[in-house]
């Protein structure tokens, strides 16, 4: 198990990450919500726009998922389950949390799962 300063290390770095993408995804709500109100000129100016908002969309969607992941881990958080390897039940290594805070897998289950998808799509 973590020490306490340890685990609220991780809670308040994750809590700024939330709060991150939490404002993002207000600002993406903001600009699809009030568009740009200047008069488009030709259909480039259009599909130009159009393209920008997908991009928007899929960045904000892949950020819901992190939020998802953020929310997961804050919850092992609580139950003093954070750091602990879904696969093996061996702690994550605190080089691994802190370059990615929402790790499930300890870095040898994660290689492994990696070689496995690697060898399914080869």
């Amino acid at each position: 198990m973590r020490g306490k300063r340890e685990l609220e290390k991780f809670r308040k770095l994750l809590l700024q990450q939330k709060e991150q993408i939490l404002q993002n995804i207000r600002e993406t709500r903001e600009q699809m919500a009030n568009p740009q109100t200047e008069e488009f000129i030709d259909e480039s100016d259009v599909a130009s726009t159009e393209v920008s908002q997908r991009v928007a969309l899929r960045l904000r969607d892949r950020e819901q998922k992190l939020l998802n992941k953020i929310e997961k881990a804050l919850k092992k958080i609580e139950q003093g389950t954070y750091g602990t390897c879904e696969i093996c039940g061996g702690r994550i290594g605190v080089k691994r949390l802190e370059s990615r805070p929402v790790a499930t897998l300890c870095i040898k289950c994660k290689e492994e799962q990696e070689r496995e998808e690697s060898d399914y799509y080869d």
